[in-house]
């Protein structure tokens, strides 16, 4: 499959007759017992081999629009008016045997957490080609020689085996590669794609970002691309929706909305992360990780030879693609991965390597934030039960003390006290960020790490939360190191920038230094591979590295 084909933004690409139109969606969401308008009639129509981006911040309504392209309400919602109408049939009137027929064949969804998504008892294979095999599409065994064949085009290392790995076993961007398989495998009309790169690193996020345009563009398939992220929305879309509070602020051809966007909210949208911190050096080394290496279950080495310095205070960025033992690295300082060999020295004392053999107070002064807050609290558990159960562990707090404490938490993180009783589900994207900020606040700790904490939130909601961490690293005296593979967020948060690629470090150093020419080879492909707010960047790009031998990739 040529990844290399030249579909152009914002009116380039051949179109073909109507497949999808929907008129006046309104869809209502049931919170504090009633119902509230979350999309407020909202019109769509699509063309085969034509791509709608749709952007917006947090809550704007983008992935509940997408859902219901595929007449679908997600739980707690519900489409109370409007008409769906997908290839001359009215979704809306068909019977919920007839959606059935169509998700999964004709329809497919990319979401954007893979890792959420796929069954963790069940290999990739399987569940990539259930769907294909279910509808009758195809029979297995040819269903598995495509997925295959869709796996070498989506550049997943060794795609003869990968297959047959179990989703724990992959990277979180082959997983989400492996998704975007699954979807394409029935050569579906219509594909939802829910901010399906989010969790990619920059160099991965080039090749998926070429083959879906690809198999758009080869196959005549209409998509919705869902994003907060404007580069990439200008690479794929061939017109863009503007989305805020469920209505429509504006729409337009591609090149037309970033060259010159009309309304005034649009405008902030392409205006967004400003943001730069000014670096500053310190000599005063809180944690040092020392000539680890690391595997998992003692079989393939995945940390070489890492040597990492975190002065007190500041912030280290780590970046690097997927795979390259970024979050591995983490798990080593914490303990939840005890290292082959190496040490990791905490205020200049070795701390033990398992997690079990630490001491509460070294536990305690280590704390971490993951990328997914959805999947890192319990959906049963209330704010005040997920801030308050470390301050318990940690503090010794309860009752009214613990309660007085959660609400000084919630302050810190410019939330209110009437967020207390509220379980996640009842909270905006940001809004489970900040709570899971505060958790690690609870504990009272000096270093926390920091694992692509940004990535799943639209790009005003990320600076916020950019914002939230920078005044509380100044109050507290906090420490970060800072896993993302956002080169803007590292622009904007970070003192001094590690560099990671294949389990070692190929530099480390202050963040002018390592931003500015001249850049070792592999900064540079990072570099870029950021995407610009230009249409013609990802062909030019592609262009680029055909001409010099092809992309640049560790496979992972």
């Amino acid at each position: 499959m040529n990844t290399n084909s030249k579909p152009r933004n914002g009116g380039g690409r051949t179109k073909g007759e109507l497949l999808l139109e929907m008129r006046d969606i309104c869809i209502d969401g049931f919170s504090d017992d009633q119902w509230h308008e979350i999309v407020k009639g909202v019109d769509v129509t699509l063309h085969r081999g034509e791509i709608l981006g749709v952007i917006g911040e947090s809550g704007a309504g983008k992935s509940t629009l997408g859902l219901a392209a595929m007449g679908f309400a997600k739980p707690g919602c519900r489409i109370s008016s409007g008409t769906v109408v997908f290839d001359g049939m009215d979704l809306m009137a068909a019977s919920e045997a007839e959606r059935r027929k169509l998700r999964g064949s004709r329809i497919a969804y990319v979401a954007q957490s893979a890792a959420a998504s796929f069954n963790p008892a069940h290999q990739l294979i399987n569940q990539v080609t259930e769907a294909t095999v279910r509808h009758g599409i195809r029979p297995r065994e040819d269903a598995e020689q495509d997925a295959k064949e869709l796996f070498a085009a989506l550049q997943l290392p060794d795609p003869e085996n990968i297959g047959y790995r179990f989703p724990h076993q992959v990277s979180g961007g082959q997983l989400q590669r492996a998704m975007t398989a699954m979807a394409m495998s029935s050569r579906p009309d219509l594909i939802i794609f829910d901010e399906p790169t989010t969790a990619l690193d920059v160099t991965t996020q080039v090749e998926v970002l070429a083959a879906m345009r690809d198999i758009v563009d080869q196959f005549h398939t209409a998509a919705i691309y869902i994003t907060h992220d404007l580069a990439v929305v200008a690479q794929m879309a061939d017109k863009i929706k503007v989305l805020r509070y469920g209505n429509t602020v504006e729409e337009a051809d591609t090149r037309v909305m970033l060259k010159e966007p009309k309304e005034t909210y649009t405008k902030t949208l392409w205006a967004v992360r400003s943001l730069y911190k000014e670096e500053d050096s310190s000599e005063d080394i809180i944690l040092r990780v020392h000539d680890v290496d690391a595997s998992y279950g003692g079989v393939v080495k995945v940390l070489e030879n890492v040597t990492i310095q975190v002065p007190r205070g500041r912030t280290v960025a780590v970046v690097g693609e997927s795979g390259s033992g970024k979050s591995t690295t983490a798990r080593v300082i914490t303990g939840l991965l005890p290292p082959m060999k190496g040490e990791v020295y905490f205020n200049g004392e070795p701390l033990p390597k398992a997690l079990k053999d630490r001491s509460k107070t070294q536990l305690q002064k280590i704390q971490m934030i993951y990328q997914m807050a959805d999947t890192a609290m319990n959906p049963r558990h209330t704010v005040r039960d997920i801030i308050g159960r470390p301050l318990e562990f940690y503090l010794g707090l309860s009752g009214a003390a613990r309660d007085r404490k959660v609400v000084e938490l919630l302050d810190m993180i410019e939330l209110t006290e009437e967020f207390i009783d509220r379980l996640p589900n009842e909270l905006s994207g940001g809004q489970k960020q900040r709570i899971c900020i505060a958790r690690a606040l609870a504990a009272e700790p000096e270093f926390i790490i920091c694992d692509e904490v940004t990535s799943a939130l639209d790009q005003i909601v990320q600076e916020g939360i950019l914002k939230l961490l920078l005044r509380l690293q100044k109050e507290l005296n906090l420490t970060y190191l800072f896993i993302t593979h956002d080169i803007a967020t590292v622009e904007a948060i970070s003192d001094e920038i590690v560099v990671m690629f294949q389990g070692g470090v190929i530099e480390q150093g202050m963040k002018s230094d390592i931003l500015h020419p001249p850049f070792e080879p592999y900064t540079n492909l990072l570099l870029s591979s950021v995407p610009q707010m230009d249409p013609d960047w990802l062909d030019n790009l592609l262009d680029k590295r055909e001409k010099e031998g092809g992309m640049t990739s560790s496979g992972n």
